[in-house]
């Protein structure tokens, strides 16, 4: 991968970037290739009530808990809300017509929340 917000993404698709665009990661934002073109995913405070609300569940423990067993259902939900995070909500509100294979949207979650952590 080459470094800067006009690098190429790894193997995996995956790259961590800046509010500016930068391979930083400074706002756990992650960049992921889905639906054949680059996006953004943020893990927010939004993100996560979203995805509480959507998955019937309170508090940050009872979401862990639910995330370890999704359903394709569900990690539809919180891919979409994670995609609306990093500001692409037009594809989270198509993302049930997209191109997405499960592979790809089971590594995006990952990559979105593994950012979370890293920023």
């Amino acid at each position: 991968m080459s470094g800067g917000a006009g690098g190429d993404l790894p193997p995996s698709g995956l790259a961590a970037l800046s509010p500016q665009g930068g391979e930083i990661g400074a706002r756990g934002e992650v960049r992921v290739r889905l639906a054949g073109a680059e996006r953004r995913l943020c893990l927010t405070l939004g993100a996560l009530a979203e995805m509480e609300t959507a998955l019937g569940v309170a508090g940050v423990e009872a979401l862990a808990e639910r995330l370890r067993g999704l359903s394709a259902r569900d990690l539809m939900v919180v891919l979409a809300a994670l995609l609306r995070g990093g500001g692409e909500g037009a594809l989270a509100g198509e993302l049930g017509r997209a191109a997405v294979t499960p592979k790809e949207a089971a590594e995006a979650v990952a990559a979105g929340f593994a950012a979370s952590l890293d920023g």
